[in-house]
Formats: C-alpha cells, sequence, structure tokens
C-alpha cells in the first residue's frame, strides 16, 4: 500500500491510525495539528506512550517513529550514534515533509530531541530523563542495569505477551521503569518483547547511543526545552539536572512519583508539560525561562 504523502504503508495499528514505513522507520501517525515527534527510550518502542497518545493526538499531529533496531524499524547500517540516530530521524522528516517539530522524548529518545534542538529541527523539546551527562560511575551503572534487564527479557521473551495481560506480569516486565508499573497497560508492557527482549540494536545503541556519548553544542539551542525527571527514577540518578548549566534558559520540572519511564506513572503531568511548552514556541529564544522559575 502507498500512503498519501508517497510512502509505503504497513496499514493500520491498533489505534486505527496508520503504521508508515519510510526509508529509516516505522512510523506510527495519529491527529492533525502542529507537528509533535515522540521519541521512546532504548528497549521500547512507540506504545512506551501509549498512557498519553488520546490526550496528545486530540490536539497535535502526532509522529511516533520506533527506534532503529527496536519495533518494526531496521537497525542503521552504522554505529547507532546520537548523531546517526538524529540523522535518520531528521531524514525521515524530510520525506514526510516535516521541518521543525516539537519533541516529547524519553531516555536516549530525549536525548536525541536535545540534539534535534541543537539542530534547529525543534520547536519544543520536553526531555523526560535524557541521557548523556553521566558521570563514569553512573554510565557502568547504567550500562549493567539495562544489558542485565535485557538479557533478563530475553530469556523470557516467549512469554511476554501472556505475561502482559495480566497486572502481576505487567508489574514484574516494567519494575525498574515504571515507579508504579501495575498502572501501565498490555500495550506498554507488551513493547519490551521487541524492544530490550527482541531489538535487533540493543547492545550497539547502549554503547555507541548512552554509555559512550557525550553533548556538545548545547549552547546552540535556542527553542524552549524543559527536563523533567520521576522522583523514583532509578535509572538516570542525577544527570537530568546537569544539563540546566548547558542550555539556555532550560528549566527543570520533578515528576512526583514517577519513574525512569513514567508515561503512566504520571501521564498527566507529562501531557500538561507538554502542552504548556509548545505554547511556548512564540516566545522570543531566551527569554521564555522567565516566564517560570526553574525548579
Amino acid at each position: 500500500m502507498i500512503d498519501a504523502c508517497g510512502l509505503s504503508t504497513l496499514g493500520e495499528d491498533r489505534w486505527g491510525t496508520r503504521l508508515l514505513m519510510t526509508l529509516q522507520h516505522s512510523w506510527n501517525c495519529a491527529g492533525s495539528g502542529e507537528p509533535l515527534l515522540l521519541l521512546h527510550g532504548i528497549g521500547s518502542t512507540h506504545d512506551d506512550f501509549a498512557p498519553l497518545r488520546p490526550q496528545l493526538d486530540a490536539r497535535y499531529r502526532v509522529l511516533a517513529p520506533d527506534l532503529p533496531g527496536h519495533g518494526r524499524s531496521p537497525a542503521l547500517p552504522r554505529r547507532p550514534t546520537i548523531a546517526a540516530i538524529t540523522d535518520a530521524i531528521t531524514a525521515d522528516l524530510d520525506e514526510l515533509g516535516i521541518g521543525r517539530v516539537h519533541v516529547l522524548g524519553n531516555s536516549i529518545g530525549a536525548r536525541v530531541a536535545i540534539e534535534l534542538a541543537v539542530r534547529g529541527r525543534a520547536s519544543s523539546v520536553v526531555a523526560v530523563s535524557p541521557s548523556g551527562f553521566n558521570t563514569p560511575s553512573e554510565r557502568l551503572y547504567q550500562g549493567a542495569l539495562m544489558g542485565g534487564h535485557r538479557l533478563a527479557l530475553r530469556g523470557v521473551r516467549p512469554l511476554i505477551t501472556a505475561a502482559a495481560r495480566t497486572t502481576v506480569g505487567r508489574t514484574a516486565l516494567l519494575a525498574g521503569l515504571r515507579a508504579k508499573p501495575w498502572r501501565s497497560s498490555e500495550v506498554e508492557a507488551d513493547a519490551l518483547r521487541t524492544g530490550f527482549a527482541g531489538g535487533d540494536a540493543f547492545w550497539s545503541m547502549l554503547w555507541w547511543g548512552i554509555l559512550a556519548d557525550v553533548p556538545t553544542g548545547l549552547d546552540r539551542i535556542d527553542c524552549p526545552v524543559v527536563l523533567a525527571q520521576g522522583t523514583a527514577d532509578l535509572v538516570a540518578v542525577g544527570q537530568t539536572p546537569r544539563y540546566l548549566a548547558a542550555i539556555p534558559g532550560a528549566r527543570f520540572v520533578p515528576l512526583l512519583g514517577g519513574g525512569h519511564a513514567p508515561q503512566s506513572d504520571v501521564p498527566d503531568a507529562i501531557v500538561a508539560l507538554v502542552h504548556e511548552t509548545t505554547a511556548l514556541a512564540t516566545t522570543p529564544p531566551r527569554a521564555f525561562a522567565a516566564l517560570r522559575p526553574a525548579v
């Protein structure tokens, strides 16, 4: 099938929205309005944002890819550095005929969101627990934690879909990523099957995209940036607030009771941040921070 944009389509997913296959990624598209790009963390898929989609789809043109080597997207033919992942996302946005976008990202997806802002492709950014500014000891901790999660889920991959149907199973699958994993949906939990358990690019993305990544050029960002982190985040430790000194006008917002991937922990708080930050996109550069003090 060929989509109206001239792209091949895989049909419709559980949302009743289009699944687009471009040269780089599988994309889930829904809604209308200003474009909002959703970028998930390592080990998941676009379904990680399922708790937010009804509210976001009603207000924005939501563009949600599976990152390289995750879900339905093939792995990149080169090292999946932040630059390479951003290149691939940007190429797809160009093919979709989209210039600047609002971006909501989590973990490595938040790091890519910040890189898009460095390149002038973001109108606004909400970055939830972005990777990149961790110390050597924190990188070692994160590598061991995420690698262990990969090995554990890889071993039970055939059981994930069945486990995702029960509250006990979802709690076990998402423990450590969500602060309240029992609140998660079957869709969120089952995303781990083609993410942590089955993602072709997991190990290379963990190394090149997270453990070896050093952010640069952050002083060039001229759009509103909100840095958010769950107060019960056991993965990102204290790296999120460190971006404050490097990004002009950025502010930090704690997500009370949220974990590392807090989409189902505090969905309303995240949606409110998106609405607030997109509204600031018309504010003169570097002046938006004065509208609300940093926390």
